[in-house]
């Protein structure tokens, strides 16, 4: 059974970093994608970064510039540095991966920035 499992979520300043990290375990297989997506209250769950198999990357506008998504060296891990945070950033932020198509998700992380 394949499951993803997050962490690195928390409470962090205004201008503050934080990183995510996503493990996917349960499967000897490498998805085509995964990615970091979240979801503020009373908001529509979105897409925050991607990255492909072969290294591609996609970001939403808002965090270009600030957000970092990488491959781990340890098979089907995916980490996200956050930095410059902002109180709009706060969201549960979700881990997905891409297996040709078939979606799965992690738990969610609260990230939450405030002062």
């Amino acid at each position: 059974q394949v499951q993803l499992v997050e962490s690195g979520g928390g409470l962090v300043l205004p201008g503050g970093s934080l990183t995510l990290s996503c493990v996917v375990r349960g499967t000897t297989s490498s998805p085509y994608a995964m990615g970091w997506y979240r979801q503020a209250p009373g908001k529509a769950r979105e897409l925050v970064a991607l990255i492909t198999s072969n290294g591609s990357t996609n970001y939403r506008d808002s965090v270009k510039g600030r957000f970092t998504i990488a491959r781990g060296n340890v098979k089907n891990t995916v980490y996200v540095q956050m930095n410059s945070l902002k109180s709009e950033d706060t969201a549960v932020y979700y881990c997905n991966a891409n297996f040709a198509g078939k979606h799965y998700w992690g738990q969610g992380t609260q990230v939450t920035v405030s002062s």
